[in-house]
């Protein structure tokens, strides 16, 4: 039998760590239904990276990898779902034909567009250095003087990783009761987003989170919509 090819846009999900799967197919759904997103888990990625000052062209050779292997699939777009590989994933953007996201590109732009003094809500400290020299970057493409506030929830991600999403959300939502005067707030990684409607709760400034952003601005990638 010859090969059966998916009238459906296929979007390789780049994952590392297993947290990250359900907030973006849950965005998918509520999205982009019609999409097939398929799953890449990588999961020593994270803790590598966790033990790295620093990003290392070890680590970045691997993302590049990564996508590589995912354009094998036939993937028609490639969505990496962890923060701490931000420059990584723009180097691999350069070797495949496809468009490539990184996790928080999408919501950066979406929070600017309601202003210039940004809050950020991290629970994975290693990332959020990264994501900050991204933030800036984005903020100069689209010719805005805007600012990002950084904190880390202390405590929330190791609760997740124990199954405990509940206890998540609460410290995730109570880091956002002490941020006054945002123009609007991100919560910093695809497992983040599970406690948006915890933060929403505690706060009338805008969140945004980048599983929904990203799943937006990539249909309008593929799909023009």
């Amino acid at each position: 039998m010859g090969n059966v090819v998916s009238s459906k846009p296929r979007i390789a999900l780049i994952h590392a760590t297993p947290i990250a799967v359900e907030p973006i197919h849950q965005a998918f759904g509520a999205s982009w239904p019609a999409a097939e997103a398929t799953n890449i888990l990588e999961d020593s990625l994270s803790p590598d990276r966790a033990r790295e000052p620093d990003l290392s062209a070890d680590l970045a050779e691997r993302i590049v990898d990564l996508a590589r292997y995912a354009r094998k699939t036939r993937a028609d777009g490639i969505l990496f779902t962890c923060s701490a590989f931000g420059t990584a994933i723009e180097q691999a953007a350069k070797v495949v034909d496809v468009p490539v996201l990184k996790p928080n590109e999408a919501m950066f732009e979406a929070a600017i567009g309601k202003g210039s003094n940004i809050a950020m809500i991290a629970t994975f400290a290693p990332a959020v250095q990264g994501m900050e020299a991204e933030f800036a970057e984005e903020a100069k493409r689209l010719g805005k003087n805007a600012r990002l506030t950084s904190i880390v929830a202390e405590g929330a991600i190791a609760a997740l990783r124990l199954g405990d999403a509940e206890t998540h959300n609460r410290i995730v939502a109570e880091s956002a009761v002490s941020l006054r005067g945002f123009d609007a707030i991100v919560l910093a990684h695809f497992s983040t987003s599970r406690a948006a409607a915890a933060v929403r709760a505690a706060t009338a400034t805008p969140v945004f989170t980048s599983p929904d952003t990203a799943v937006d601005k990539m249909r309008r990638l593929i799909v023009g919509a």
